[in-house]
């Protein structure tokens, strides 16, 4: 083509068409890959969200806008060498007679779970969660080194306080949650307790998955000095799971905004669906999270 034009002086015209050649094809300049804006915002998640992969990752920018499709956003997520998702075998699953019944909104199921682990200083502490199971939006991590069935009690009614009470709550046997003290709070409550079987976990499923998300990003990634570091950072995380964290349940939405999305809100409830209580909107009347403070990264 170069040589017809340039050396015999054939018009481009003539050319293409001596060449059957398109004269936008003829004349395409390839653009130059500049993918900084997109480094910049990938590197911004993820040195905020250290925990996250790259799906979460996609996901996550996607819903703040980015238009990079999903090969660009991985080839950019090996160049930048961030961390790749290690393959491991995966255990037969467990079959479940009974099968976790999703409910259709708010306020119908809470699951509700125990964890453990240490300071840096070896002093052992507990966590009480609990998470609504419709938009698995967490509505408490209490941090304290003993966590009686009246610690509990008292939990829940803070809870129930500002969000409402749910029609049943589920969880294992533990002695907590077995305590004569929290049957009789329940039927003057008027709450069903759903009781897994013993020694069946998998049957209270949605809340040992969340367990899991919180001991990756919050109890395994970061050293404790004192219990109150662990609450504070506790209700931050809560807020960026809650508002930010996309969930690939939920539409890969937030729990937050898939409450706003979608959901049947109980029938009690006469606000508007914007207004339902989520938990740092509602206890700590802001939108957004607290400062945060210095910790040693585990």
């Amino acid at each position: 083509m170069r040589r017809l034009v340039e050396q015999r002086q054939y018009s481009e015209r003539r050319a293409c068409k001596l060449l059957d050649l398109s004269a936008s094809v003829y004349r395409y300049v390839p653009k130059e890959k500049n993918d900084a804006e997109v480094i910049e915002h990938m590197m911004r998640v993820a040195e905020s969200e250290a925990q996250w992969g790259f799906s979460l990752i996609r996901i996550h920018m996607r819903n703040e806008g980015c238009k990079a499709n999903k090969k660009r956003l991985h080839r950019i997520y090996k160049e930048c060498k961030l961390p790749q998702r290690k393959r491991t075998k995966r255990r037969v699953p467990e079959r479940v007679k009974d099968p976790i019944v999703l409910p259709i909104g708010p306020n119908i199921t809470w699951s509700m779970d125990f964890m453990h682990d240490a300071l840096s200083t070896g002093r052992k502490y507990r966590t009480f969660n609990v998470m609504d199971d419709f938009n698995r939006e967490a509505l408490c991590i209490a941090v304290d080194t003993s966590l009686p069935a009246p610690r509990v009690i008292r939990e829940l009614e803070q809870l129930i306080e500002w969000r409402g009470k749910p029609e049943r709550l589920r969880m294992d046997n533990g002695p907590e949650f077995i305590a004569q003290a929290m049957k009789e709070w329940a039927a003057a409550k008027e709450i069903e307790f759903a009781y897994i079987q013993p020694g069946r976990p998998m049957q209270n499923g949605l809340i040992e998955r969340f367990n899991r998300t919180y001991r990756t990003e919050v109890l395994d990634a970061w050293i404790f000095e004192s219990l109150e570091q662990v609450r504070q950072m506790s209700q931050e995380w809560m807020w960026r799971y809650n508002h930010v964290r996309p969930h690939g349940s939920l539409l890969r939405l937030s729990p937050r905004a898939f409450l706003l999305k979608c959901g049947q809100l109980p029938a009690h409830y006469t606000g508007s669906r914007a207004e339902f209580p989520t938990v740092q909107q509602d206890i700590h009347n802001t939108t957004t999270p607290r400062s945060t403070f210095t910790m040693h990264c585990a």
